[in-house]
Formats: structure tokens, sequence, C-alpha cells
């Protein structure tokens, strides 16, 4: 079946590419200059291989959005590229105002708890972010993001198996120019943005970037009145750009973000149930169904919320040792500290109630040398640390868990755990034109990480189950190495096509369970690995105004890392509540990808993208399912991989007679059926939508300033983004929404 879909995916491939009908990216656009209008599509370039290349000519998967492209997709944070990339499944964290989740073609890692490393590999700059928690750029001073679809085993950080988001924020110029926007919207919003360059002498420049965003929430308790999902950002970046020579050149930064917002409520959706010693299993809420009215009660006070300060500093270092060799030096140094409240059952009783505080630091080095004759061969060569700390105290509160004849039974249990992380990788890559038109590449890359973690965690029962309180301690040490090689021939048919074949092999690092509360508990998880197979073709006409491209690609996924919620001594007085961590078996996942878009006359364009996915388990090691055949349909779907996804843009321009535009677009996205957790619990689906979203342009005629407006989720479609699963305490099923149909309006000018 996989052979016949893959032969069937190659021949759609090839047809579209021969009928120069295929796209790229949804942010590139055709600028205006002053009163006429680009008669062909912009070029992109992009480092996807950590040199600059066309878009167009590099033989890997890959999507990117300009500064126009993101302010076209209505992207205000990273989120807003979701339904814009082929198989990309990017939504905010569950539960948690600053962390992101992120799939790319089946494979990423939803749990933020410091114990998992990111599926996807988010970098800023070429700084990698270690945490998923603080992932949630608000996109307030970029130049380009771009989006790498596979495993990167061989350039990249520290190694993902999913793929990577790069945003390239905006460098420093040679002349003193910038801008400031402002916006404002229902829901109270309003924005303030604003950045600025300008020379310092002939050899040293500086920008300033900074931006405050705020928004009421979305989702409403009835009894207190209080709003959630809300808000609060503050964000600041300054760089400083030297170039003493012509040889040698460096830029610093230094950004600084900080969040205070309310609670993120979701939704239960399975009745919450408590534990009584003598009356069984007490329903203690059963959650309407049907369509959602957008309110959820919470235990926590109003003083209760979510907090993130994040911050750090880099450096880039570039130096012309030869004409041929360059060295390239990237060091950064960066902190988080977050202090949240998560009500994970979203109800007004303590079921699943938490606080999570951390305050994770990273110092990460990495060096490059580089080589390019200027003809037929380049290479990269480079070494790689990393060294995070992660010390975090959390708190779960659970009075309404457990009773005895109806009384209930208080509960706390607090954890302060630390996490040290190592990783050391060497690396090379070489891109070679072996005769006209055939371009060899290949890398491989060694990767040493070393995880020690510490871990205590105390429990405080009331009356009368006083004496089961206690307090267990453990302390783990692994190491883990991996060797992942990549490939690619790409043969150029011409200067408008090329198509290519390529092998990458993926890696994420081990680690330990970090719910372990006994010693039954104490264990730790395999690393995960995939090789993905992939034919590309990317084209333009003659005429440059149609171009895209087209990829097939199957997956082997092997070892993945799942965490699953379980009652190890069902019937026993107080319940033992799991959440062992799996090294699950296999993945089989395939895969057809396009995207395209096209010049119409002088003033229209198209952007279109569309996916097919199928992901399935080939194998699921499950040991409840050992215990229990009849939970083997809890592994029938993979979480967050939509079997189609799709997305047509359309934008006009009409040149006005005083030399100014007026711009109209809008969007169509569709996803189909989306399972949002490993366990398939049926509440925690999402069934097939569609969103759609309109703006409206107005440039002046010399294009200093700018007037837009917006709408997005324009039908006021309701749709499920994420999910809770902790089934085994109290039921808990709880889904989060994405929002409501929402307007703004903003002005830019241009100095």
């Amino acid at each position: 079946m996989i052979r016949n879909r893959l032969s069937l995916a190659i021949g759609l491939t090839l047809f579209i590419g021969a009928a120069h009908v295929q796209a790229q990216d949804a942010g590139e656009t055709a600028k205006t200059e002053k009163k006429d209008e680009a008669a062909t599509l912009d070029s992109i370039e992009v480092t996807a291989r950590r040199r600059t290349e066309s878009l167009q000519k590099v033989p890997v998967a890959v999507t990117a959005f300009t500064e126009d492209g993101l302010r076209e997709l209505q992207a205000s944070n990273i989120d807003g590229l979701q339904g814009a990339v082929p198989n990309l499944n990017i939504v905010q964290g569950r539960g948690s105002s600053n962390s992101v989740n992120a799939f790319i073609r089946g494979i990423g890692q939803p749990d933020a708890l410091q114990t998992f490393d990111p599926g996807v590999g988010m970098y800023v700059d070429d700084v990698y972010y270690s945490r998923i928690n603080g992932a949630m750029f608000s996109l307030f001073d970029v130049s380009r993001v771009e989006v790498l679809r596979g495993p990167q085993g061989t350039l990249y950080g520290k190694n993902s198996t999913g793929g990577a988001i790069k945003v390239i924020t905006k460098d420093p110029g040679d002349a003193t120019e910038g801008a400031v926007e402002i916006t404002a919207g229902d829901y109270d919003r309003a924005e303030g943005r604003f950045f600025i360059t300008t020379p310092m002498s002939d050899k040293a420049s500086i920008s300033l970037a900074a931006a405050k965003i705020t928004r009421d929430g979305y989702i409403n308790d009835p009894v207190t009145n209080k709003d959630y999902n809300d808000e609060d950002t503050e964000a600041a970046r300054i760089k400083l750009a030297l170039h003493p020579s012509d040889d040698f050149s460096a830029v610093f930064s230094v950004d600084y973000t900080h969040q205070d917002n309310a609670l993120t409520l979701g939704r239960p959706t399975a009745p919450l149930v408590r534990t009584d010693f003598a009356l069984g299993a007490v329903t203690l809420l059963t959650p309407p169904l049907g369509d959602y009215n957008y309110q959820s009660r919470t235990s926590f006070g109003s003083d209760k919320g979510q907090q993130m300060t994040h911050w750090g500093a880099a450096g880039t270092l570039s130096w012309n040792v030869t004409p041929e060799w360059l060295i390239k030096s990237i060091s950064s140094y960066r902190e988080l500290e977050t202090a949240s409240f998560i009500d994970i059952d979203a109800s007004q009783f303590e079921l699943g109630d938490v606080f999570v505080g951390l305050n994770q630091h990273q110092f990460s080095q990495e060096l490059q040398f580089q080589y390019d004759n200027d003809s037929n061969f380049q290479a990269t060569y480079g070494l790689y640390y990393l060294q995070e700390k992660v010390p975090s105290h959390q708190e779960a509160y659970a009075d309404d868990l457990i009773s005895f004849f109806g009384a209930p039974v208080s509960f706390l249990r607090t954890i302060d755990d630390d996490l040290q992380t190592t990783s050391e990788a060497a690396f090379a890559h070489i891109n070679w034109e072996l005769s006209q038109g055939w371009i060899l590449s290949a890398g491989i890359r060694y990767t040493r990480e070393t995880k020690d973690y510490d871990r205590s965690t105390s429990t405080f029962w009331g009356p009368p189950l006083g004496a089961f309180s206690g307090t267990f301690a453990f302390t783990a040490k692994d190491s883990w190495t991996a060797i992942t090689p990549s490939f690619s021939l790409k043969k150029e048919f011409s200067d408008k096509t090329m198509a290519y074949f390529s092998a990458n092999r993926g890696f994420k690092s081990g680690g330990f369970n970090g719910r372990a509360n006994s010693p039954g508990e104490v264990s730790s998880f395999d690393p995960e690995f995939v090789w993905t197979y992939e034919l590309g073709l990317k084209t333009q006409s003659e005429d440059g105004r149609f171009q895209g491209n087209a990829a097939v690609f199957h997956s082997d996924y092997r070892d993945f890392q799942a965490r699953v919620s379980e009652v190890t001594n069902p019937g026993a007085p107080i319940p033992n509540f799991t959440f062992p961590v799996l090294n699950a078996g296999k993945l089989a996942i395939n895969g057809i990808e396009f995207e395209g878009v096209a010049l119409v006359g002088d003033n229209t364009r198209f952007t279109a993208q569309a996916a097919w996915l199928d992901a399935s388990y080939e194998e699921f090691i499950d040991p409840r399912v050992v215990l229990n055949p009849a939970l083997a349909s809890l592994h029938e779907h993979v979480p967050f991989s939509p079997e189609f996804t799709a997305r047509l843009a359309a934008t006009h321009s009409f040149n006005l007679a005083s030399g100014s535009m007026l711009t109209l677009g809008g969007d169509l996205s569709y996803r189909s059926e989306t399972w949002l957790s490993v366990d398939n619990r049926p509440e925690l689906r999402q069934g097939a939508y569609t969103l759609a979203g309109l703006f409206g342009t107005y440039d002046s005629a010399d294009r200093n300033w700018q007037i837009r407006a917006g709408v997005r989720n324009l039908t006021n479609t309701e749709y499920k983004t994420d999910a809770q699963e902790f089934s085994s305490v109290g039921n808990i099923q709880t889904v989060y929404y994405g929002m409501p149909r929402n307007w703004y309006a903003s002005f830019r000018y241009n100095f």
C-alpha cells in the first residue's frame, strides 16, 4: 500500500511540475515600487543550509515568509503560521499562554514538561531555544520566517526529528529608517510596535525594536465575570552591527520579553469524578455537550495568572580568513523564568490544578568553518555546544479528588527538581556540483547528550489520610549518542526547474519520567529516531509569474516518546495515579505537499498550499492494552496529524489616480479531522473545519504611511486547538479553543 501511494505521489509531483502550477511562499509578495507593480515574483533567499541560497534552488522542503507575507497572513504571533505551511500544526500550548505546540509531518512534542525536548526546533537568529515554553514568539521585528519540514539532523542546533522553525530578525542598516505602528480591535485589543535603525559611523550601526501588545480574554467566568485567555506582552530588542573591515563583521543583540496574563482556560469534555472511600465514584460535574459558549470556571482566585520573563544576549562574528574560507561564531546566553497557574480540569473543582515555576538558563556556542571555491564545491564544518539548567518548583492541588463519606480530603503535592543537559556535536556538510546540472550534497553529525536529573516530591494528605503523607526523591543520570547523516542529489534541468532526492536522519535524546512520584515510577526513556526519504520538484515559469514546489516523502519514525495516564492499583483505597513515558514503537508517515504562487495580470496574486498526510502506528507498545485489549482503540490515530490541509489566498491591488494604492485580500484554510492527544479520547478530537480571513490596506502615494483593517475567523467558526488528557485523575479531558471572530485596524508610518 505504501509503495502504491508513493508511486502515485511521485507521478502527481512530476505532473504538477510539468504543468508549471506550483507555489512556494504565502509570504512572497510582489512588492510595489512607488506607482508601478512588479511584473514578476520576487526572489527569496533563505539560510536553510546555514548559508544564503535561493529558495527555489535549495533541495529542502522549506517555506519562507517575508515581513510583508506575515502581514498578509495577519500573523502577530508565531502560531499565525497555522494553515499556511503544508503539514504544519502550530498552536498555543495547552493551558499555557507562553508555550507553543508545534508538529511538522506528524512529529512533535506537545508536553511542556522540562524533561521533554521539543520535536520541532525553534531558532531565533540561529540560536536554538531549548523549551517550548517561551517559544510563542511575538512577530514584532521580523525580517523573515523559514519553516523547514523534515528532520534536521546535520546542520541544526540540538538536532530535531520533526523540523525547524527559524525566525530571522531585522539587522541594523546603513541608513536611518524605521516604522511605527499602532493597532486597535475588539476584545479591547491595543498594540504598539516600533523599529528604527541608524548608522553610528561608516563602520557601525544600531537598531531598536519594541512592542506592547494587550488584548482582553475571550473566555469568561460567568460567576465572577472575569475574562481569561488574554494577552499582555512587552518586548524589545536592540542590535549593534559592526563592520570594521571588509573581512570582518559582527552583530550583537539583546532581547527582552515579559508577559503578565490571566489563566488560559479550556473546556471540560467528560464528567469530572471524585473517588469516595464509602460511596465510590462521585460525579462532580457533567459538562454540557454541543456548541461552546466560551465560558469556563476555575478554582483559582483572580490573582492567579501566568507570568513569563524571557531575555537573552547573542553575538555572531563572521571573518573571511581567505577568499575561500569564512569562520563564523554564534554565541548566546538566555534565561527564561515562568510562574504559571494552570487549571487543567477547567472547572471550579480542585482536581488537576497546578503551579509551574521554572528558571531556565542556557549557554550555547557554535563554530562554523565555511568553504566556497566560487565554482563547484562548498562545505560547512562545525562544532556545537549547549549547556542548559532547568530548576523548577511545582505544586499540585486536588482537594476535590478524594473524599471520605462525602467529606473532601485535602491534597497537596510539591515538587522541586533540576535538570541539567549538556549537548556536544561535530558536523560536516558538503555541496559538490558533479557535472553540469548535477549537484550532490551530503552531511554527517555526531551528537552526544548528557542529562542529570534530581527530583524531590512531597505529598501532604489531610485527615484521615495524613499517615500517607511523605517525601520521595531520586537522582538519575544518563547519556546518549547518535550519528545522523543527510544526503541529497539535485538535478537542475534549467534555470527555472530542478528536482531532488534526499534522505535525512533525525534524533531526539532520551530523558527521565518527570512525573515519577514513587520508586516504581522512576524510569528513563530512550531517544527517538526518524529517517525521511523525499522527492521534490521546484519550478518557475519563464516569465517569472508562476512558481512553486511539490514534495512527496516517507518517514520511518521509531521509539517515539509518548506520555500516557493510568491508575496502577484500581480499586485500592487510595488510587495510584501514574504517568509513564513510553518509547511506544513505530510510525510510518507518508505525505504529499504542494505550494504555489501566481501573478495574474499586474495586480492580482493567488497563493495556495495543499497537503496530504498518512501517519499511522505500525506498533504501539502500551502495557495497558496488554492488560486490557479493549483499549487498543486508544491508538488508532496519530495526534496533530490531519490527513488533509489546504489554503487558498488572493490579493488584488487598485492603483488610484493619486498614486496611492488600495489592496484587498482574503484567504480560506481547511484542516481535516485532528486528534488532540496520544490517547484517542472521543471528545479530544476536532472535526474538519475551514477558517476565513479578510483584510484591506491603503498605502499612500509615497508609501510612507499605511492604513490596514482585517478580520480573522470571519465565519466565527468554533474549533479546538489542543487538549489535556489526564483521564486517570478525575477523568480530566480538557480541550482548548481558537479565538472567535475578531477584527482590528492599524496605522503604520514608515520613515
